[in-house]
């Protein structure tokens, strides 16, 4: 019997990944376009602060509002979709991206931006915490593929979404919100006519649950661990840009980039060393050096700053894989119900990054929001390595019964 930190599911780099039914790749597809709305505003961040005659610190709540939503939602998610199904979820949650992307392109100021983002991120959130199990159930050829091709459509969506965010937005700081809009629209469509109902689950998934579930040692200590790791990603993710001050085609050229690495390293290193050296020894290694990334990401000049800002991706998308893991695996409480209990800590963190990072800023100079960041990756590498025994699992009890249940990914983006 190994422990869930040797693990890795060797099956999920097999084959069986493009032949899958239009069901699938409808799913998956929208999964892109759904993962592209979180580094969507990168590019144009500063664009919109100046079309909107906003501060850096008011613009960043576009992403505040988004994950602060995304995180309460987390106890929602699975409440809603035990009831209704996951085709029913699926599609409310891509009408709301659809109405609130739209909206949010016709705002006139930052608040109205703001409050267009948070009713997004509910969509968001009913979307992307439905969407994997969705595609384990109706994929061909196992679980294993399935899960990769979601992390495919993750790391394909974080690269796009600065892209498209680049292109549309050198034109206009609204156009990339009207492009989602219409995207997401397309993916709406597609499921509406290739997704059937699958079956609901046999049991109905509490408000409580996830609460409860944080209740296990294991999975309360990894969701603190990525706590302060998001804090890490999210400060790279929103505060950057506005350090780099660069065209939005710049900007979303060296998010793209960043993108690539994410997803590179997320599908196939990050099992690679996995299984070569251990999840909790690869996870707390990539969290020290991600801490020692950001830091000199903040002293470097310029051409420094684009080095470290694309080599985080790497660091970032070894984390998600693993956290992911961990998350799913280090406790007895269904997939759906810890993946909430994991998200809805995990979210306060990228919700409150982008909004400190400015503010320690302006207290104090641009260097302390980096120091800090780096500071919160080695808390998280600290909880890692202190919770070593809870992290640890035997998982192989549980593999049976996870296979059989609706999986929800941990949404590593």
């Amino acid at each position: 019997m190994r422990r869930a930190e040797d693990t890795f599911d060797e099956g999920a780099t097999g084959g069986g990944i493009l032949r899958q039914p239009p069901a699938v790749w409808a799913t998956a597809g929208a999964s892109v376009v759904a993962f592209m709305g979180i580094g969507l505003v990168d590019p144009i961040l500063p664009s919109i602060a100046q079309g909107l005659h906003a501060t850096p610190s008011q613009v960043s709540l576009l992403f505040t509002s988004y994950f602060l939503i995304t995180a309460v939602a987390m106890l929602v998610t699975g409440f809603v979709s035990s009831r209704i199904g996951g085709r029913r979820t699926l599609l409310a949650g891509l009408a709301l991206v659809v109405v609130f992307a739209g909206l949010a392109g016709t705002s006139d100021t930052v608040g109205q931006l703001v409050g267009f983002r948070a009713g997004w991120g509910l969509g968001n959130a009913l979307f992307v915490s439905t969407s994997l199990a969705v595609i384990v159930g109706a994929a061909a050829g196992g679980s294993a593929a399935a899960i990769l091709l979601y992390e495919s459509a993750l790391g394909l969506g974080m690269a796009c979404g600065p892209l498209l965010g680049a292109v549309l937005g050198d034109a206009s700081w609204r156009y990339p919100f009207f492009g989602t809009a219409a995207l997401m629209a397309i993916g709406f469509l597609c499921i509406t006519v290739f997704l059937k109902e699958q079956p609901k689950p046999a049991r109905t998934t509490s408000l409580l649950d996830p609460l409860r579930a944080l209740g296990h040692g294991g999975l309360a200590s990894a969701a603190a661990s990525a706590f302060f790791y998001n804090y890490a990603f999210f400060t790279v993710l929103a505060f950057t840009p506005f350090v780099l001050d660069m065209t939005p085609y710049k900007s979303g050229a060296v998010f793209f980039a960043w993108g690539v690495l994410l997803a590179v390293f997320s599908v196939l290193v990050a099992p690679r060393l996995q299984r070569r050296l251990g999840s909790l020894t690869v996870l707390g290694g990539s969290l020290v050096l991600l801490a020692a990334d950001v830091v000199v990401l903040g002293y470097g000049g310029h051409t420094t700053a684009v080095v470290c800002t694309v080599l985080s991706g790497a660091f970032i998308g070894v984390n998600n894989t693993v956290f992911t893991e961990l998350a799913l695996g280090v406790s007895d409480a269904p997939r759906p119900v810890a993946s909430a209990g994991y998200n809805f800590v995990r979210w306060f963190a990228a919700a409150a990054a982008p909004y400190l990072a400015p503010k320690i800023e302006e207290w104090s100079d641009v260097h302390m929001p980096f120091v800090v960041a780096g500071v919160a990756a080695v808390i998280g590498a600290g909880i890692v390595w202190v919770r070593r025994a809870a992290l640890t699992h035997e998982a192989a009890e549980l593999a049976p019964r996870h296979a059989t249940e609706d999986g929800v990914t941990a949404f590593a983006g």
